[in-house]
């Protein structure tokens, strides 16, 4: 049995152990951050703004000018995943022997650690039945020694129709956002929302222009993800700050949303912690099948989604005019609402800006 198979049974069974150790009570639960924290969010929001702000026209400008690198369901071709027999492979021999069969362009990107190569073949004119003849080539040429993992042949339409229905699927994902949206709260809830997802999405689209990421498929499939992270994250924030004001009609915006934030800052933390886990093992043993995909919602989910919802959704409501009356009042640490805390445990100091 592999390493790798016995490493994943091994985590597996301690983890299995660990969460009946924990519901019997043998162990005590883990607290990763305290239920009181104070934390004030809003002093960074004159950083933030500026700083999306500078990002998002950078990442805008990326996109036009540097592009994206599409694969090969977008661009059309021949892609093909070996791995040599013997264990390790001369990049040099392979890529003289393809060049040599005078098909242009060929690039050869090894990964993995026993002689894996992503081999890519521009499209050639002929319609299917020159991508086919591609790989019949290509197989004749490298000989019996390269095991073929993966074989893609992509057409000229049929490239172009799923650029077409990927380009569909965000815009039609962003207007059932919207609608979602429009019912399911305030206006300025809403745009704050909205603009929070476009920030995401310019953002990530960025970092595939500077990373070069095969922008493929999957690549469409992470940025829906991340919509719909982004979006449910945003919400569980909202819904706390709508209840707050509710509650509370004195207590200044600034406060209210930083209490807020914190409420909901133990429930973010553990879930984006067990998200980025499960990214980072699908990015290291994964393998270049969904590479892409991994690495777009690392960066979407984890490091912007995480900071989008504190950092700009959440302060872009002052702005939008939202408890435009409560910014005068300076609260009194008895007008404060004091958390809920566990029997027995120690009382949270007032909460101070």
């Amino acid at each position: 049995m592999e390493t790798t198979t016995l490493l994943i049974y091994g985590l597996a069974a301690a983890a299995t152990v660990l969460c009946l150790l924990v519901l019997f009570g043998v162990i005590p639960h883990l607290r990763i951050v305290p239920d009181n924290t104070k934390f004030d969010f809003m002093r960074f929001r004159r950083i933030s703004f500026p700083m999306s702000a500078a990002f998002s026209i950078l990442a805008l400008t990326l996109y036009f000018t540097h592009g994206l690198n599409f694969g090969i369901d977008f661009k059309g071709g021949t892609l093909l995943e070996v791995q040599s027999k013997a264990g390790s492979i001369d990049l040099a021999q392979m890529r003289s022997k393809l060049d040599a069969l005078g098909y242009g362009e060929v690039q050869l990107q090894e990964f993995g650690s026993n002689g894996e190569v992503l081999i890519r073949i521009s499209q050639q004119p002929g319609g299917e039945k020159a991508q086919q003849d591609v790989v019949t080539k290509v197989k004749d040429t490298l000989g019996s020694d390269i095991d073929y993992r993966r074989v893609e042949v992509v057409g000229p339409r049929v490239s172009q129709e799923l650029l077409g229905y990927g380009t569909i699927g965000i815009i039609v994902a962003i207007f059932c956002i919207l609608i979602y949206l429009w019912f399911r709260f305030e206006w300025q809830f809403a745009l704050g929302a909205m603009i929070a997802n476009v920030h995401d999405l310019v953002l990530t689209i960025g970092f595939m222009s500077v990373t070069q990421v095969d922008f493929d498929l999957t690549s469409i499939a992470a940025l829906l993800t991340i919509l719909g992270y982004s979006l449910n994250d945003t919400v569980v924030i909202y819904d706390r700050i709508r209840e707050m004001l509710r509650k509370y009609k004195k207590l200044s915006m600034a406060d209210l949303l930083n209490i807020s934030i914190n409420a909901t800052l133990s429930r973010s933390i553990v879930t984006h912690v067990t998200v980025a886990a499960a990214l980072l093992a699908l990015l290291i043993f994964g393998g270049h099948a969904i590479h892409s995909f991994s690495a777009t919602m690392m960066f979407g989910v984890v490091l912007v989604g995480t900071y989008t919802s504190v950092f700009i959704a959440s302060p872009i409501l002052i702005y939008l005019g939202v408890g435009e009356g409560r910014t005068a009042h300076v609260e009194t640490p008895e007008e404060l609402p004091v958390p809920s805390i566990a029997p027995g445990a120690p009382k949270p100091a007032p909460y101070k800006r």
